[in-house]
């Protein structure tokens, strides 16, 4: 069993519903109990819905299950648990640990919900508070009134923020009322937090965050090649920027040596950019009314490493148009400042600006990001250089 779980854990969800297939509804419950409940979820929804119905009720957590599939991805709601030791607020203290009695032979009780007659959350006990307590007082007695609670429809972004200095093993999920309608464990948001932000680095090139290391190479083809075909547009774009410069390139050969010198700098300076507006639109540091400074930052940042790195390749083509005895070498050597100077300033921008456009548009600010800069980029500095070099040279 534990070997199996490990695997389910490496696989994507679709795979992992592939190797449970073959086994009995039952068996597969009792399995997906067993697996964090986001992956469970999603795991669950790989089988036919008829299926589903069948899985589901052969465990006790099922019917919470396929509630949690109708959260959004991404959200509390799809890592809910069903909400164990709700007492209503007027139940005596030896009530309650008698009813205990059984639970925690089962499952591990950390807290006490309280709810009113309106089953909203009212209050939350420490299972610790009921050693000290009369067996004569009530809940209401000993909660703590108007807990801490979060909305099954938070991100798991803002749910981080919201209890990134808390700490609790547990946290009750309510709806829009203050019903409460369950619970996520502390642990299981920042394991789904940490795989969110692993996935990151992935979506970026265009690599699914479904795909795992075990997950077969023919999905891994699926996942892929869509994302490589559009690199390969991107890339004929470019192509296609040196190709009308083509007579510049042929007069003065010299420019063919430090396109890739300029074009690799600049695609370093838009993805390092492009880190950091990802890092701050995860840790919610990127608001509205923010982007503007944040991309004026990364400008000026660009500015100010391309004048460094370009006084670098200036003296480089200076040195290199010497030793070929070309008369322009000094202009050479300034266009080569001039275009890594503004082409650098331009990519950072740009490495701020496509993940802040694409998260407007509705689309995953990661997805792909750095195939559209790696693009623009390259673009940019092919064109501002074998442009300035048409103009002033050849």
């Amino acid at each position: 069993m534990d070997d199996l779980l490990q695997r389910l854990r490496d696989l994507d969800p679709r795979g992992a519903a592939d190797a449970l297939a073959d086994l009995a509804d039952p068996a597969i419950a009792q399995i997906l109990s067993r697996l964090n409940p986001g992956q469970a979820v999603e795991v669950l929804e790989e089988f036919p819905a008829d299926r589903r119905q069948r899985i589901a009720a052969a465990d006790s957590a099922g019917e919470q299950w396929l509630r949690d599939q109708g959260y959004a991805e991404g959200s509390v709601g799809r890592l809910m648990e069903k909400p164990l030791a709700v007492f209503p607020r007027t139940t005596l203290i030896r009530d309650a640990v008698e009813a205990l009695r059984g639970m925690v032979r089962q499952t591990l009780v950390t807290y006490l919900w309280v709810v009113d007659e309106g089953h909203r959350l009212a209050g939350v006990v420490a299972f610790r508070e009921l050693l000290y307590a009369d067996d004569g007082q009530t809940l209401a007695d000993v909660m703590v009134s108007s807990p801490f609670f979060l909305t099954a429809e938070m991100g798991l972004i803002d749910a981080m923020h919201a209890v990134v200095t808390r700490h609790y093993p547990v946290y009750p999920v309510c709806n829009s009322d203050g019903h409460l309608i369950g619970v996520v464990r502390g642990s299981v948001l920042f394991e789904q937090q940490t795989f969110e932000i692993s996935a990151q680095a992935g979506s970026m090139v265009g690599v699914e965050k479904e795909e795992r290391i075990a997950t077969p190479w023919q999905r891994a083809l699926k996942f892929r090649h869509p994302w490589l075909q559009l690199n390969l547009f991107t890339a004929f774009i470019a192509a296609a920027v040196v190709g009308l410069f083509q007579d510049t390139v042929n007069r003065v050969v010299l420019l063919a040596v430090f396109i890739p010198v300029l074009s690799g700098q600049c695609s370093n300076t838009g993805c390092q950019a492009l880190a950091v507006t990802l890092r701050g639109m995860t840790l919610g540091e990127v608001g509205a009314g923010r982007s503007a400074a944040l991309m004026a930052k990364e400008a000026w940042l660009g500015f100010a490493n391309g004048a460094l790195t370009g006084v670098v390749a200036a003296v480089g083509m200076y040195l290199m148009a010497l030793h070929q005895h070309h008369a322009g070498a000094l202009t050479l050597a300034l266009i080569t400042f001039g275009a890594m100077v503004s082409s650098c300033a331009i990519s950072g921008v740009a490495g701020a600006a496509v993940p802040i456009t694409l998260k407007r548009l509705g689309a995953d600010p990661a997805t792909a990001s750095s195939i559209f800069l790696t693009t623009a980029t390259d673009v940019v500095s092919m064109g501002l250089f074998l442009g300035m070099a048409a103009w002033l040279v050849a």
